[in-house]
Order: structure tokens, then C-alpha cells, then sequence
């Protein structure tokens, strides 16, 4: 018996005017897997992202989420299970929101709460993810009195307070200093651990910001997928160098990987 996949994409490409910016792609996931994408600027990523969160239509090929074909259903109830975090989809969180009301509004998948009710286990959910991701001591704060690092993680709170079947990651360590990445990172590792936790798709640029529990990789270049499979395949010091077009040596230490280059 074949496990329905969370994403599949089939011959997905993205056209403006006369360039192809992304594609031919063929992409699949399943349940329980961790994956990241990494690529140079340019690379595609934001557009596959957008694909990806159903915000953006492919010019060609099908795109399937949660078994469901794109322009085939109504993505509004689509999107109630998807979780995503990251800086274009963080913009329009009200800045005199308090913490916990972020969070708890995706229940209904809206910003900023007004009139709505909420029952004792949206309530109990909303504490237990801020204090999953170290926040529950700021619920009660302002959004805009916190620092990236406290926002990011309330973006990833209210991104699974729906209970999502998939998450999808924007550099979600963009913009942190080391402490607040690694503390963030070893929160993701402890997520990933629980069998429960949805397929995740994290998007970054950076190999260091991989975090222990990802299962497999996907390495973008000039818009099409230059090399995907299980991460520690992937995430090689011959694959990486090609991609950036730099000679890098990649190490890996206890389900970490760290980059540094060759002198030539």
C-alpha cells in the first residue's frame, strides 16, 4: 500500500515574459519527513515557497497539497492546513497584538482578534506551543516590544496553533545572533522528534541553520533542482561547492552541518 504524499509537483515551471525563473520541477514528500531546501540568491526558493504555500500558481505542471490539485479546490480551506512562517507572511501581524493573541487568533486563521471566542483548548494550545518555543513568559507583552529573535519564535507558535499537516519555514534563523539560532535550532530538533509533528519544509541559505531531525534535502540552482534525496547524500562538500560556485568543505557533527571554504 502507497502512502498518499503531502506535495507533489509535477513538470512545475514559472514563466515571466520571455525567462523561466523556476522549473521544470518534480517534487514529492511524505508524511513524517523534514525537509530543507537550500540555494543561492536567486536560486528560486521564494517562488517555490510561494508554490508551495498556494499563494502562487505554476505557469505549467500540477501541483497537489494534502492530496488536493491546485485549481482544483478551494484554497482557502487548503490553507487552514498549512503552517507557515516567515517575513512576508509575517508582515501584517498587528504590532499592538498581545503575544498571545498572535497566536491564538490562527486558530480561525485571521490577525488581530476583536469579537471571537475562544474555548479552554485553543486557549491551553496557544500557551503550550509559546512555551514549546520559549515564549509563554511574554504572552501577555506587546508584539512590537519584542525582539526578532521572541518574534520569530511567536511566528512559529501561531504558524502550528491550526494543528497543521504541513509546515513550511522562511529562514526562519534569518536575522538572529548565534544564541538565538541555536536555541531556536534546538528547539526545531525537539520538535522534529515527535512523531505527531507535521511534514516541514525549512527554506534557508545558510547549512549551518539545518537543524538535527531534517530528513532530506533539496539544493536549487538557477531555478531547477540540481541534486535531492536523504539529507547527509546531499548536504556533501562536491554538492554544495557546485551550487555556490565556491569551494566549500562541508563537516557534519552530530546531525549538524558546518561550512567553511577551500583556499584554492
Amino acid at each position: 500500500m502507497t502512502t498518499q504524499p503531502v506535495l507533489e509537483l509535477r513538470d512545475v515551471s514559472v514563466q515571466r515574459g520571455e525567462k523561466r525563473i523556476l522549473g521544470p520541477i518534480n517534487f514529492r514528500i511524505s508524511p513524517g519527513e523534514r525537509w530543507v531546501i537550500l540555494g543561492p540568491n536567486g536560486a528560486g526558493k521564494s517562488t517555490l515557497l510561494q508554490i508551495l504555500s498556494t499563494h502562487m500558481f505554476p505557469s505549467t505542471g500540477t501541483v497537489h497539497v494534502l492530496g488536493k490539485e491546485m485549481g482544483k479546490i478551494d484554497l482557502f480551506e487548503l490553507r487552514t492546513r498549512i503552517g507557515i512562517c516567515g517575513a512576508p507572511f509575517a508582515e501584517d501581524i498587528p504590532h499592538d497584538e498581545r503575544v498571545r493573541d498572535v497566536v491564538l487568533t490562527a486558530a480561525y486563521a485571521i490577525l488581530g482578534r476583536w469579537n471571537e471566542k475562544y474555548d479552554l483548548w485553543d486557549e491551553s494550545r496557544a500557551i503550550s506551543l509559546l512555551t514549546t518555543f520559549g515564549v509563554r513568559e511574554l504572552g501577555e507583552r506587546m508584539y512590537a516590544t519584542l525582539s526578532e529573535g521572541e518574534k520569530k519564535r511567536t511566528q512559529i507558535a501561531r504558524a502550528l496553533m491550526a494543528d497543521p499537516e504541513l509546515l513550511l519555514l522562511d529562514e526562519p534563523a534569518g536575522g538572529l545572533d548565534v544564541g538565538g539560532r541555536e536555541d531556536l535550532l534546538q528547539r526545531f530538533a525537539n520538535f522534529a522528534a515527535d512523531p505527531t509533528a507535521p511534514a516541514t519544509i525549512l527554506v534557508t541559505h545558510h547549512i549551518e541553520e539545518i537543524p538535527v531531525g531534517t530528513t532530506h534535502a533539496l539544493l536549487l540552482k538557477d531555478g531547477v533542482i540540481a541534486v535531492s534525496g536523504p539529507v547527509e547524500s546531499v548536504i556533501t562538500s562536491e554538492h554544495v561547492s557546485a551550487i555556490f560556485g565556491v569551494k566549500i568543505s562541508v563537516t557534519q557533527d552530530n546531525g549538524r552541518f558546518f561550512a567553511r571554504s577551500v583556499q584554492a
